[in-house]
């Protein structure tokens, strides 16, 4: 390992505080932020779910809409459901090549919406997580004029996580955050090991 200068390595150090408190002084909004969780790597919804958790750390009011999944038990499930200040609702049922039934993904999704934007349009929810949301709008499940400004009229000071691979270009240009998993090796379809209970399940 290189040897760092202590004496460098304190002013350089001082310089980056500076500049980090100038940033969070000059930081004087309070508001509802909109977060995109996208791209093909894994630990969206978990990062999705961890935000959850952080909420209920802080006694907020969470809702939980999930849009693919559903033709399984997931950990997040067992764990959060029967949570005080928690709304969930498993609204997907399963993968889009498990369904094969584009008229049901649809009414599927559709009826996923309507919770959602019901959650979405009530101050009581404090963040509202809308788990592989992303899907729903790629194949074209949802009207996504409809999903933009439904999000765009929620609340001033709620919060809303969506995930799920390719997050249109609309979407990403409405959120506040917006963050891209990318793929470096993965367990499935590098090694073929299946899915495992508290990692994917």
């Amino acid at each position: 390992m290189k040897k760092v200068d202590p004496q460098r390595h304190a002013e350089r150090m001082a310089i980056k505080q500076k500049i980090m408190n100038e940033r969070i002084d000059a930081a004087d909004k309070d508001q509802g932020v909109l977060l995109v969780l996208t791209g093909p790597g894994k630990g969206k919804s978990s990062s999705g779910f961890g935000m959850l958790a952080r909420a209920l750390g802080h006694g907020m009011k969470v809702g939980v809409v999930q849009f693919i999944k559903g033709a399984f038990s997931t950990g997040e499930e067992a764990f959060f459901r029967d949570l005080p200040n928690v709304e969930y609702h498993v609204m997907g049922e399963g993968y889009t090549w498990d369904t094969q039934d584009r008229e049901r993904d649809v009414q599927t999704a559709e009826a996923a919406w309507e919770v959602a934007s019901r959650m979405l349009s009530d101050p009581s929810f404090d963040m509202v997580l809308l788990d592989e949301l992303n899907i729903a709008l790629r194949y074209e499940y949802l009207n996504l004029d409809r999903v933009l400004d439904d999000l765009q009229a929620r609340p001033a000071m709620q919060h809303a996580i969506v995930t799920g691979r390719y997050a249109p270009e609309a979407l990403i240009e409405l959120a506040d955050t917006v963050t891209e998993m990318k793929v470096v090796k993965h367990a499935f379809k590098d090694q073929g090991v299946r899915a495992q209970k508290g990692v994917e399940l």
